[in-house]
């Protein structure tokens, strides 16, 4: 059986690849490897909401799933990246209700939109971390901290619309964030011409 490495969520990076899509970044934990995974702009956007721990205007798809799955009393044990095939992830979510346990198939973006909103562990093999993750070697590279990373991915606030935009413009003049503040009212700008 192949080893189980687990995934922390970093944010998001550049992808020059296919238009209207994202890079994830996700880093493994106690590594150097780092896990990119090509998710679309609505599922890009589901997962900012939760890294930057804002409350959408209205609940998203993956909010609802949360909420079903607390109310029927499932939790959501873990989510596993098994496969990579043909430049996209597989991945499973393994689901606890009582005594009974499920693996159900999952788009990998929804899964770990999901995971972040339940606090549930993400995995994948180490067959694909070989093969797909980027080693970030330590000797060409200042020594960051992972918080220091994830600071460097910030949210692409292009990912937004003009509402969820003022929203957190006005959380982030709430809390004195001025510099933050400063970055959406550029977006909003670029978003009003």
């Amino acid at each position: 059986m192949d080893e189980k490495i687990k995934l922390s969520v970093l944010g998001f990076s550049f992808n020059q690849t296919q238009s209207g899509t994202y890079g994830l970044v996700l880093a493994e934990e106690d590594g150097a490897r780092r896990l990119m995974v090509v998710v679309g702009a609505p599922e890009a956007q589901s997962i900012a909401f939760q890294l930057q721990g804002t409350i959408p205007p209205r609940p998203l798809t993956h909010d609802l799933i949360k909420s079903l799955l607390s109310e029927f009393d499932i939790i959501l044990h873990s989510v596993e990246i098994y496969k990579y095939e043909n430049g996209v992830f597989f991945s499973r979510i393994t689901l606890v209700q009582g005594s009974k346990t499920v693996q159900v198939e999952s788009r990998t973006s929804d899964a770990i939109s999901i995971a972040l909103r339940t606090k549930s562990p993400v995995y994948t093999t180490e067959d694909i971390m070989r093969d797909q993750a980027v080693v970030l070697d330590e000797n060409d590279i200042p020594e960051i901290s992972k918080e220091d990373e994830k600071d460097k991915l910030a949210l692409d606030y292009s990912l937004l619309n003009q509402t969820e935009l003022e929203s957190l413009l006005k959380e982030a003049i709430e809390d004195e964030d001025y510099e933050l503040a400063s970055l959406i009212r550029d977006e909003l700008s670029k978003k009003k011409r």
